[in-house]
Order: structure tokens, then C-alpha cells, then sequence
């Protein structure tokens, strides 16, 4: 028996990485013909975002599918970008070593953190083909262009490389390309239409990345063309020290092996965010730690005190200790305005909402939902809504049953909000797309693929919160509109049909045609509003005006509110009815009196926004009588977009001091700790945001 056991041991072996994927290819979503070309382009147009992003460089993307061989399912995949190129050095490593990157360390929002994608798919070319990946790479400091051949040695998880050197880069307008990236790669695949095709997938991106300009030239050689729609690139994102409540004891146990701190005091404020030299000391006392402990000294049993701390679970006089939360510059949403935009440009509608909720904050990880909906236009009434998923701006194409989005998405009735669902159950059918965007440090997938999102239910009842509210949007905007049209069609036939009768009763009578208008007004007998939103070409600058008609028999007074883009840059200006503002992104109008056929206009236009940006203007009011074609104003709202204001202004007014401080020296942490009793803040409860359809 003992030889069999040295046997058996002498055949082990580990195995590296790259082989294991090799083997296993299909954790990395190459386990079919056209999900793996998908794949494909998804790393190399992920990539090339973000590198564009990093650089702060508008993208420009070119991806283009070839069909090389189509009985043996051959084909050519070429993706180019303008971002700014790698150093010819650093080539091999990037496309030919897996787990090799600059963001798995760095806790921040970024469509990719493992460093395996765009090698994943160097490994894939050659498994399926046997041909190496041709790169091209211009950096700006350089007249040439570096260019190579990679393949990968998956028992050593490193590069091979052939055929390397360097040449001039001309572009098809015949200039030398400044700087950007070009990958080739034969692959066996399938190309193929539909909601799950290379064509969608790009779709989908240029929906939350406004700001790239994309171009697909498709295997028939038919060219689709992707606009960006703004300007302005997403924010820069820094990266963030961990948060005690989101660290492991294996994690724990590494942080303190490795630090070269002198006390765990000074441990804690250094390494993680959130805690202030008050909230140091009390983690210590809770887990009965001396502050002056070396974190290399200490022991298993401590470290597990020192945890139990960080989750509230060992208490400082009687009570959790509390944190601040982690700070939110670590994420980049794409904002409601820009979402509306994307939306907009690839989707045709009549009425589109978007909103962006506040950061909130799940196991220490920092995170925002944002969502859309967009309703009529040329969708199918009789086919479930297009679900648009994504996290940290990356399109989530597949497992859409057993996503958190769907789920969220699921978990509504939207037949109060008048789209159909059967037994109150799945994914309502309308004419309709749903849009829902989970911005995070830490996207938790349920696999190696990110084809979907895992349960966590704190993120599930925050998009909930934000599916409730845009349904209530939506259903306001539809009964709006049905009281609009009954309006309408009452006072058309009324002017139509009254006056031609008194116009032929005057003439048998041989009388003159009487004043009809108050007649009119009593048949009426309501109040109307009429709004219309345009972009005026001669001054560059959204023009909004707000027509208010008093068909009754008695004056009227009120106060008129309107939605106008504050948040997203929009300055307002020839505002000559003066009013006030109420909230961000609310003004009002008071309006004293309108008499009896009296109609009053307010008119103002918005200044620092492009064209496209803003198309329709929320129209409210307070007041006993109501206005058909307004809203009621929900003072309950009005309390929660101030209540936003307030949480964004406590986030904003914390300095960057209070997370990332400069190593002090061991006297001056004292007295800093002696000094600073900083008062705790609770993690912001997520309100919605006032923005687009109507509430």
C-alpha cells in the first residue's frame, strides 16, 4: 500500500492557470460557437473603454468580423481603438500572461479587475485555430507602431511571440495614427443576429457609454454606425482602501502579517477607509486590543476579536462602533441625463424616465443603482419589455432568469403601472424597454463569465425601490396623457360644432354670430396646460414655455412647478416670471390670479446643455382646482429630493482628508487621536432622483 501512496504522490503536480483554462474554457464564456465570438469582442471593446477612459481620451472603436472560412466556422475578428496604445514591452504580458493586470488590487469601478479577458481570448484563437493574435500598438511618443504576433504557453502561463517589429500606421484618411490599438484574432465561431449577437452587444454598450463612438462592420459587409451623444467623459474614478465591514479573517490576517505599522491604531486609520482615530480606539477596546499592539505581533485569537469588532459583533459600551461610510469617488454612474441620451438614440419612444439613485453601501462596498424606462414608440405591445442589464457599464447578454436585476425587476406589479403581466408574475410584456445599471467596487457574478448578477439583498431591494418608482412615473405619464386626449377631443369637437351652429342660427335668424366664449368656458369648465420643450438653433440653448388656459366660470390661483436639469449642468436663464427654487432641479411660479378665458405663459430657456439633452419638461402644480395636463405636486416627494440633497451635501463636505491620510509619526498620531472624537454618519438610505418622465 505504501508504494501505491508514493506513487499517487508522485503524479501530483500543479497546474497552471492557463491550462486550467484551457481545459475549462467555457467558465470563461467560450463554451459555444457564437457566445464565444461575443466574448471575444466584449474583452477587446471592454479593454479598449477603458483605457480610452483611463486616458481620458473620447473612444473611437472599430470592430469588424470577417468570415474566413464558413464551413469550418472560421473567423477573423479585428478591434481597433484610438486609446493610448501599450508600450512595446508591455505587449506580451497583456495579452499573453492571465492574471495579469493593474486593477484586481485596486478597489474601484472598472469593467475588468482579473486580467484574464483579452487573454482568455489569445488562449482561445490558438486552442481553436492555431494561429497566434496579431497586435498592433501606437503610443503617442513614438513615429511607429509596434507589431507582434502573441500566443500563449499555457503550461508556463506566458507568451510566445513571432513575427515582431515595427511600421508606420496609416489610417484611411492616409494620416499617421497618433496612438491606439488594433487586435486580430482567427477564431472557430458563428456569427448570428438576434438579442444575443455581436450586433446587440455593441448596441447595448454605446446605450451606457454615450461618450464612445462605435462602429460594426458585420460579415455582409454592412457597416453600423453608433454615434457618441456627448462630449464629456464619465468621471474619473480613484481607488479606495478596504472597509472594515466588507474585509475576511484570511484577508485580516494577511493586511496585518504584511504591515509595517507601529501600532494598530495607526494600522487601522491607514489601511482601511472609514475609520477615524476615535473609531480606531474603540475597535481596539472592543476587541480588548492595546492600541499600542504591533500588528505583526498579534495573535489568531486576536485577529478574530479584532473581526468580530468590525462586524458589530464585539461591542465599545454596549454598542456596534461606528464607521464612516467609505467614500463614493470610487464610482462613475452615467448619470440620468446621458442615460436618457443613450437610450434615445437607439431606441425610438415617446416617453423615456431615467434615474439615478444615491451611493449606498453593501458588506463595505460601495455601490449605485440607476435605472431607465422607456414606453410607445415602435415596441411591441404583445412581447415582453426589453430588459437592458449591465454592471460597472458592461452589457450583461446571458442567465437573464437568473439575474439580480431581473429578479428586481420581476418582484414588481406592473400591472398597476400599465404595462401587462400575467398573475402579477415575470417580466411584464408593453411596449416598453427597462434599463437597470449596477455601478459597483465589487459586482458579485454568479460565474467566471459576468453573465449575471448573484443574490444580495440589499441590492435587490434598492433596485426594487427603483423600479417602484419609475413604474409610478410611468403611470402618471399615462394618465396624463389619456386625460389629455379626452381634453382634446372635447374641445375640438366643442369649437368645432358650437360655432358653426350659431354661426347657421344667426344667419336663419338674420342676427348677429354671438360671443361664444363664455359659453365655451362653462362647457369646459376646466383648467389646461400645455407645455413644449425645443432646442432653439440660433441662441444654442433649450427653450421651455408653459402655457396655462383658465377654461372655468371663476378665477383661479397657483403655484406652477417645473423640472429643469440643474443637477446635469443646465443653467437657466431669460426667466422673466422670476419664482423661486424649491428644490434641486424644481422651480416654482407663483401665479395669483387667472381670470375667467384668461391664459398665462411661462417661458424660460436653459443654457449649458446640447442639443438633445433635455426634451421634455415635468409640468406641476399646487392648488384646489385641477390643471389637465399637470401633476399634483407630491409634497412627500418634494421632502425626499431635499432629504437627497442633504445626504449628497454630508458626502460632499467630507474631505478627502478623512479617508486618505499621510503616514504621521508615531507622536503625532497620538495627539491627532487625543484630538478627534469625529462624529459617526449612518450609511445614506437611497432616494430617487427627480429626473425625466413624470413622478
Amino acid at each position: 500500500m505504501s508504494g501505491i501512496a508514493q506513487k499517487l504522490a508522485a503524479n501530483q503536480k500543479q497546474v497552471a492557470i492557463s491550462e486550467f483554462f484551457e481545459k475549462n474554457k467555457h467558465f470563461l464564456g467560450f463554451d459555444s460557437l457564437s457566445r464565444s465570438l461575443i466574448t471575444a469582442v466584449k474583452e477587446a471593446v471592454d479593454n479598449a473603454l477603458d483605457a480610452c477612459e483611463e486616458a481620458r481620451i473620447l473612444p473611437t472603436i472599430n470592430v469588424q468580423v470577417t468570415k474566413i472560412d464558413a464551413k469550418k466556422d472560421i473567423i477573423e475578428l479585428t478591434v481597433e481603438d484610438n486609446g493610448p496604445g501599450i508600450p512595446q514591452k508591455s505587449i506580451e504580458k497583456v495579452f499573453g500572461q492571465l492574471l495579469f493586470g493593474s486593477r484586481f488590487h485596486a478597489i474601484r469601478q472598472s469593467r475588468g479587475q482579473q486580467g484574464i479577458g483579452i487573454t482568455g481570448v489569445v488562449m482561445y484563437s490558438q486552442l481553436t485555430t492555431g494561429k497566434p493574435t496579431h497586435v498592433k500598438s501606437k503610443i503617442a511618443t513614438e513615429a511607429t507602431a509596434a507589431v507582434v504576433d502573441i500566443g500563449l504557453d499555457t503550461r508556463k502561463n506566458k507568451a510566445t511571440k513571432s513575427n515582431s517589429g515595427r511600421e508606420i500606421w496609416e489610417e484611411e484618411n492616409g494620416e499617421i495614427k497618433k496612438h491606439g490599438l488594433e487586435v486580430t484574432c482567427r477564431m472557430k465561431a458563428k456569427y448570428q443576429k438576434g438579442r444575443q449577437s455581436v450586433w446587440q452587444y455593441l448596441r447595448m454598450t454605446s446605450i451606457v457609454n454615450p461618450h464612445a463612438e462605435i462602429t460594426f462592420t458585420d460579415p455582409e459587409g454592412e457597416i453600423h454606425f453608433w454615434p457618441r451623444v456627448t462630449e464629456r467623459l464619465p468621471r474619473k474614478v480613484e481607488s479606495i482602501k478596504p472597509h472594515p465591514h466588507g474585509i475576511l479573517l484570511g484577508q485580516l490576517q494577511r493586511m496585518l502579517s504584511e504591515s509595517k505599522d507601529s501600532r494598530m491604531s495607526v494600522f487601522l486609520r491607514m489601511n482601511f477607509s472609514g475609520v477615524s482615530g476615535r473609531a480606531a480606539k474603540e475597535l481596539c477596546a472592543a476587541a480588548e486590543i492595546e492600541v499600542n499592539t504591533k500588528p505583526k505581533s498579534m495573535k489568531p485569537d486576536q485577529m478574530r476579536a479584532l473581526l468580530e469588532a468590525f462586524q458589530g459583533e464585539k461591542m465599545f459600551n454596549g454598542k456596534p462602533v461606528k464607521l464612516l461610510n467609505p467614500p463614493t469617488n470610487c464610482l462613475s454612474p452615467i448619470e440620468e441625463m446621458l442615460i436618457k441620451k443613450g437610450l434615445s438614440k437607439t431606441i425610438d419612444s415617446r416617453y423615456a424616465t431615467t434615474m439615478t439613485r444615491v451611493p449606498n453601501v453593501s458588506l463595505g462596498n460601495p455601490y449605485q443603482v440607476e435605472v431607465g424606462l422607456i414606453f410607445g414608440g415602435n415596441m411591441a405591445a404583445d412581447k415582453p419589455v426589453e430588459v437592458l442589464r449591465f454592471a460597472n457599464r458592461v452589457p450583461l447578454m446571458y442567465q437573464q432568469g437568473g439575474c439580480l436585476l431581473t429578479k428586481a425587476i420581476e418582484s414588481v406589479d406592473w400591472r398597476q403601472y400599465g404595462l401587462d403581466q400575467p398573475g402579477a408574475k415575470g417580466v411584464p410584456k408593453g411596449p416598453a424597454a427597462i434599463l437597470v445599471h449596477l455601478a459597483s467596487t465589487n459586482v458579485q457574478f454568479t460565474s467566471e463569465a459576468k453573465e449575471a448578477l448573484a443574490e444580495n439583498g440589499e441590492v435587490i431591494e434598492e433596485v426594487r425601490k427603483a423600479m417602484l418608482e419609475m413604474g409610478r412615473g410611468l403611470r402618471k405619464h399615462l394618465e396624463k396623457k389619456k386625460k389629455m386626449a379626452k381634453t382634446k377631443e372635447k374641445f375640438e369637437l366643442i369649437n368645432d360644432i358650437l360655432p358653426a351652429i350659431a354661426k347657421k342660427s344667426a344667419e336663419i335668424l338674420e342676427r348677429p354670430i354671438p360671443n361664444l366664449s363664455g359659453s365655451i368656458t362653462k362647457i369646459m369648465s376646466a383648467v389646461i396646460s400645455e407645455s413644449e420643450t425645443a432646442w432653439n438653433k440660433a441662441t444654442k440653448m433649450t427653450d421651455v414655455s408653459i402655457k396655462i388656459y383658465n377654461y372655468t366660470a371663476r378665477a383661479r390661483a397657483y403655484t406652477i412647478l417645473a423640472t429643469w436639469p440643474e443637477k446635469s449642468g443646465g443653467i437657466m436663464k431669460n426667466n422673466v416670471f422670476g419664482g423661486r427654487k424649491e428644490a434641486t432641479g424644481v422651480w416654482a411660479w407663483k401665479l395669483e390670479t387667472l381670470q375667467p378665458g384668461e391664459n398665462l405663459t411661462i417661458t424660460f430657456s436653459l443654457d449649458g446643455l446640447e442639443k438633445g439633452d433635455w426634451t421634455e419638461t415635468d409640468v406641476f402644480y399646487r392648488g384646489s382646482q385641477e390643471i389637465i395636463g399637470a401633476l399634483k405636486m407630491d409634497e412627500k416627494y418634494l421632502d425626499e429630493i431635499r432629504n437627497q440633497e442633504k445626504i449628497m451635501q454630508e458626502l460632499e463636505a467630507k474631505s478627502e482628508s478623512d479617508y486618505t491620510e499621510s503616514s504621521p509619526n508615531e507622536e503625532t498620531t497620538q495627539n491627532e487621536e487625543e484630538a478627534q472624537p469625529e462624529p459617526a454618519v449612518k450609511p445614506p438610505t437611497g432616494q430617487a432622483t427627480l429626473f425625466g418622465g413624470e413622478l
